[in-house]
């Protein structure tokens, strides 16, 4: 499985070729699964291109993106979004439009609580394990560490050089932890399309677009999504080698 990371927290002062409106993330979303996508992940903003959970602003966008593709839809739970755990889970219970999925990020406080959240409503769980946090060590004690939908084994190591370490190190934590659940791994911005590699190489579903990277395998500046989505799966089909062979 490859998902589509559309826009992540960037903004446009990152790139143009960032996606903020509803009618921006739908054609990027369906350009990225027309390129092979088969998950998108979505951060819904405000006008002013911040990241909101309110419901005012996740319709929207879920509407948008569902009109455009046939996959699964999820979004982010970030505490940057909302730094009050309650209001994170008061938000959650206002959702008007309900993705398939959305992302708990385990090392944030009240992690517990925004999963439990999602799951009365009936929405699929990714619990994030960023790799230099605690999260692997909150996950390990959660209850519902065995009912999440996967596990997103997310490097935060930015060095191309050491990013796969990073991650075969955060990969051996997880195989420690009971959840019997798939995991996908990704990687940012340096360490993105190494830690793509990797997960070709050991056969792991991943991730890839705009919110990890702005740049394609040979360095050069992404026009879109879908460029990046293509990319990743000529590596998947090459085995993580580039070339392939």
């Amino acid at each position: 499985m490859v998902q589509v990371c559309l826009n992540g927290p960037r903004t446009a002062a990152d790139s143009g070729a960032v996606p903020l409106s509803p009618a921006a993330l739908a054609e990027a979303a369906r350009r990225a699964v027309a390129a092979g996508a088969d998950d998108v992940h979505v951060h819904p903003k405000t006008p002013c291109g911040t990241d909101s959970l309110s419901p005012r602003v996740l319709a929207p966008v879920l509407e948008a993106i569902r009109a455009a593709v046939d996959v699964p839809v999820g979004v982010t739970t970030g505490a940057w979004a909302e730094p009050d755990p309650a209001r994170r889970v008061a938000r959650i219970r206002a959702w008007t439009a309900l993705p398939d999925h959305a992302s708990v990020n385990w090392h944030e406080p009240g992690a517990d609580e925004v999963a439990a959240a999602l799951l009365a409503r009936g929405v699929g769980v990714e619990a994030g394990v960023w790799s230099g946090t605690a999260g692997a060590e909150c996950f390990a004690r959660s209850p519902l560490a065995p009912r999440v939908l996967r596990v997103l084994a997310e490097v935060t190591d930015r060095d191309p050089a050491s990013a796969p370490r990073s991650a075969r190190d955060l990969l051996a934590v997880l195989a420690e932890i009971p959840h019997g659940r798939p995991v996908l791994l990704h990687g940012w911005d340096g360490g993105a399309w190494p830690v793509v590699r990797l997960a070709a190489r050991i056969g792991l579903a991943t991730r890839i677009g705009i919110e990890d990277t702005l740049l394609l395998p040979d360095g050069s500046p992404t026009a879109d999504n879908a460029q990046l989505v293509a990319a990743a799966l000529s590596l998947t089909d090459a085995g993580g080698e580039e070339g392939g062979g």
